[in-house]
């Protein structure tokens, strides 16, 4: 039986991440794309709902909480800090194009461990 498409499978945040993580920016909601006609009606943004991206030097990390994940370290410079993640799961994808195609994860975690 092959995995099917869409399995996450749980993993330690060391296997994922030996060397560690460290944010850069802050939390911040992944809202849905807005036309124009739907901000000149005052109409909200809406928040998407697990839509994932990746990138090839850095992961963009899904949070999924029911409230905004607060990181618990301090910053080590402006701007970036070291994180280490809970309830870490990884999905296997294929990334690139063409003849340049590689192995890639998308990243969803719970939210911060304390530090």
């Amino acid at each position: 039986m092959a995995i099917y498409k869409g399995f996450w499978f749980p993993i330690e945040f060391d296997e994922a991440f030996g060397q560690g993580l460290v944010m850069v920016g802050e939390v911040s909601p992944d809202n849905e794309y807005q036309s124009r006609e739907d901000r000149a009606a005052g109409r909200p943004a809406r928040q998407r709902v697990d839509e994932v991206k990746a990138k090839r030097a850095s992961f963009e990390i899904t949070l999924l909480a029911d409230v905004q994940p607060v990181p618990t370290t301090s910053e080590v410079l402006p701007g970036m800090r070291p994180i280490e993640l809970e309830g870490l799961t990884a999905e296997p994808k294929v990334a690139g194009q063409g003849e340049f195609k590689y192995r890639s994860y998308m990243f969803r975690a719970a939210g911060f461990k304390a530090a």
